[in-house]
């Protein structure tokens, strides 16, 4: 008998393994029969890449090669991609194409899928975090999410099964933002599903707005309070901060050199706290400042896109878990891309503070919306992220003392959103 696997915290891996099964096997027998299409440019370039590049070609057979056939403790069973020939076949499907929703679960990240197999091994280790591994896969994802920006990719906001637009989907959604009807909380041109709802890209749709009044700033004009910066479900909150640690080790500590990129600020939260949220692929992706002061520097870092924890892969004793990404939201912190916003608070009791918005998987797109300089107040909007699950990070130096306020929860990789702009925390 197989193992059961837990459930899929972020979402982005649907809870009914035998339909993520199904749906691995649907997309790779599509993409066989187009066998003889032309691969798209970037992925012309990943496959260009691995065969022209000796070292590369030997990690990737190495990948493949590690991925165990009839381990009953895999989290789906035979593993449907076994060479790096129907990995880039399935990519290329995968990227002309929108996310789709299904009732027995959500593949919101459907290329993390792809890769949950090869990614688990030692040599899938080697090969997602070497750069030039990664400069394909950005350009892959960067195609995609043009695809995404389109009107073409719309098709998928329809009342099928299949579509964003149906009762049940619209229902789930509106259930995660803690509510009862999907037009009551967010913001949508029109109610026409038939012209989806008057959106004219996924990406739109995506990163949808609260309508006004939906989520008011909690404790408005209290400095004190801190607000949560993202609809987002406690992972962990760390004190007394290392400036330096082994990241990658089983127990995935903070290194806040590694975190931001060598950044000569990152001194000034050594010994300080550090809060980590995730959200789901059904929540508001949109952030939004924890306290109002002055952005005093703000800009994005490369990364990886698909690296995990090896204690999250074959090498975990319970077996390679499919939420692996989610588990290693500490690793991600100082290895995916992200965004960095340092905030000078106007409390100074807060003073310099950063939040860190992390894209995990197909999450490339990190945006930030404002400037160096700018003067935000608590609530309002500092960026987005774009298509999946993701997570974050606020940074507070040792000076500023919190008592945190998580609304009844602990952090855990179990967690329930808690409202963007609700109070998380407190400065004493």
């Amino acid at each position: 008998m197989s193992k059961t696997i837990p459930y899929n915290v972020g979402k982005w891996l649907p809870t009914d393994q035998k339909f993520f099964n199904q749906w691995l096997g649907k997309v790779l027998k599509e993409a066989e029969s187009e066998e003889n299409q032309y691969l798209l440019p970037p992925v012309q370039a990943l496959k260009h890449l691995i065969e022209s590049d000796r070292y590369i070609y030997n990690i990737t057979q190495l990948m493949f090669a590690e991925i165990p056939v009839n381990d009953v403790d895999t989290p789906t069973g035979t593993p449907q991609v076994r060479t790096y020939q129907q990995m880039l076949l399935m990519l290329n499907r995968i990227i002309q194409r929108a996310p789709e929703f299904n009732k027995t679960g959500l593949v919101g990240t459907p290329i993390n899928a792809i890769f949950d197999y090869p990614m688990a091994t030692k040599a899938g280790y080697v090969f997602f975090n070497n750069p030039k591994v990664n400069a394909c896969l950005k350009n892959i994802l960067d195609y995609w999410g043009k695809f995404l920006q389109t009107a073409d990719s719309t098709y998928v906001l329809n009342t099928s099964e299949t579509g964003w637009l149906s009762d049940y989907a619209l229902n789930e959604m509106s259930k995660v933002a803690y509510g009862d009807d999907f037009f009551n909380i967010f913001n949508c041109p029109n109610h026409d599903k038939t012209k989806h709802l008057g959106f004219t890209s996924w990406d739109k749709f995506f990163t949808r707005t609260f309508n006004p009044g939906v989520r008011p700033v909690q404790n408005a004009d209290d400095a004190d309070s801190i607000a949560n910066a993202c609809e987002s479900a406690p992972f962990r909150i760390a004190h007394n901060l290392p400036l330096k640690a082994k990241f990658w080790i089983k127990g995935q500590p903070y290194s806040l050199v590694d975190l931001l990129d060598g950044d000569p600020w990152a001194s000034k939260f050594e010994g300080g706290t550090l809060y980590q949220a995730f959200l789901s692929a059904l929540s508001y992706h949109r952030w939004n400042s924890p306290v109002s002061g002055k952005i005093v520097k703000a800009y994005n870092l490369p990364g990886t896109y698909y690296a995990e924890s090896l204690y999250q892969g074959f090498e975990n004793p319970r077996g390679a878990d499919p939420a692996a990404a989610n588990d290693s939201q500490a690793f991600l912190t100082s290895t995916a891309t992200r965004a960095v916003i340092f905030i000078q608070a106007d409390n100074p009791k807060i003073g310099l503070m950063a939040f860190v918005a992390v894209g995990m998987s197909e999450v490339s797109s990190d945006e930030i919306t404002v400037r160096v300089g700018q003067h935000v107040n608590k609530g309002d909007q500092l960026g987005m992220f774009h298509f999946g699950g993701s997570t974050h990070v606020l940074l507070f130096r040792p000076e500023t003392k919190l008592e945190f306020n998580l609304h009844g929860q602990k952090p855990s990789i179990a967690g329930n959103n808690i409202k963007v702009k609700a109070e998380i925390a407190r400065v004493e």
